[in-house]
């Protein structure tokens, strides 16, 4: 069973090497507080508390200070003119204090760190901390969980119950709202409650049924297979609302998959495969030419997005219908392009990490667009199915205003 994210990527530890010239003590300062040491050298402070080493660049340490002649606490933003500063500017003074860094600089400003904040905000803590924790699931992992569903009444009430729906969506990737009332205006109510509205060439709250008034299979009864949204997109819509309104018929099931679930067996498995899908973009593709839509939307990334600092997966592209002529790998990467996405597919059509979930009136769903693959079974009859994408950013402010980790 895989555990949370953070706890699945590999990490190096951090070494710290004197070997080359630049490197070696400029001048020796080592305070032998028990709180922390450091050291001077040509290039970086080296400082060293409870345990951990932090490299610290000098201009670096000059830009992110946080006196009130360089930084506006009121408007957390940066008063100093990073443009003017040398860029071998050098401290003239270092010292250890009571639990501070504190820097004296050329022509007298002095800079303080609490050694927590630059615990935190260094890069080497940082590598070593997931931007968003989260639990990778399959469908056994997911239900044995059970996350509860968010109520309507005390969901637009209660911040506490947005706050739990927010922790949950956080880590799954997914999340219920239930007992809403089954109309377009309350699912728009209940997806404002957490973040703004994104409107796209959809609209802006969509309501549909299987009459292929647009050229998009989603407007049929055919069943689809695990998916992204707007892939075509040069950013991908961050969340998808669903509420099916009516169903009078058979069938019309939700499947769900988690991508990252899938994609960490591939980095597991096979790294180069892994690292190739993280680093050719792809072209996906929608081109619309109805009576009354004209589109041609292209987005271009990988199938897999990575932060460069620690490898924590923040996105995955996967939409086999809309992904469009392979023209951006050279000839030599071609079949090995494939290779890796058909492992990467193998895992992710495993019946093991398939959820399958029926919609019925009165349950929203919010899914992760960048993470959770959704698709459906064929069905029968009339089924109205109502929804809206949601901003990625203000749901992860929302999540944040109430202290979680986004």
């Amino acid at each position: 069973m895989l555990g949370a994210c953070s706890r699945i990527l590999r990490r190096a530890q951090p070494r710290l090497l004197l070997s080359s010239p630049s490197q070696r003590p400029l001048r020796h300062q080592m305070q032998t507080r028990a709180e922390a040491t450091f050291q001077s050298l040509e290039d970086c402070l080296v400082l060293n508390n409870g345990g951990a080493t932090m490299r610290l660049n000098y201009l670096w340490l000059r830009d992110h200070c946080r006196s009130p002649s360089s930084y506006n606490s009121q408007s957390n933003q940066r008063n100093l003119d990073t443009g003017s500063v040398d860029l071998n500017i050098r401290p003239d003074h270092t010292t250890v204090q009571d639990g501070h860094l504190i820097l004296t600089w050329p022509g007298g400003h002095v800079t303080k760190y609490s050694l927590s904040w630059l615990a935190e905000n260094s890069y080497e803590g940082t590598k070593q901390s997931p931007v968003q924790p989260c639990i990778p699931w399959n469908s056994d992992i997911y239900k044995n969980a059970n996350p509860p569903s968010a109520k309507w009444d005390k969901f637009m009430s209660s911040d506490d119950e947005v706050k739990k729906f927010l922790h949950n969506y956080l880590l799954y990737g997914i999340a219920f709202v239930d007992d809403v009332p089954a109309t377009v205006e309350a699912t728009e109510t209940v997806a404002k409650r957490v973040s703004l509205i994104r409107e796209t060439t959809y609209g802006r709250m969509w309501s549909f049924t299987s009459d292929f008034s647009r050229e998009d299979t989603a407007y049929s009864k055919l069943a689809l297979d695990r998916h992204t949204d707007t892939a075509y997109f040069q950013e991908p819509c961050g969340i998808q609302v669903f509420h099916c309104l009516k169903h009078e018929g058979t069938g019309g099931r939700t499947l769900l998959v988690d991508g990252f679930y899938a994609a960490e067996k591939v980095r597991q498995q096979s790294p180069e495969n892994f690292e190739l899908l993280t680093r050719v973009p792809i072209r996906h593709e929608y081109i619309e030419a109805s009576d009354d839509h004209r589109n041609h939307m292209t987005g271009i990334g990988p199938v897999l997005n990575v932060y460069p600092w620690n490898k924590e997966m923040y996105l995955i592209r996967y939409n086999n219908y809309d992904r469009s002529v392979i023209n951006t790998i050279p000839h030599d990467l071609v079949q090995q392009w494939y290779v890796a996405h058909r492992e990467l597919t193998t895992e992710l059509r495993r019946p093991e990490n398939e959820l399958w979930v029926k919609l019925t009136p009165g349950k929203v769903i919010f899914i992760d667009n960048w993470r959770v693959l959704h698709g459906r079974e064929s069905f029968t009859g009339l089924r109205l199915l109502c929804g809206c994408y949601l901003t990625r950013d203000d749901i992860l402010s929302s999540a944040r205003g109430f202290g979680l980790q986004a």
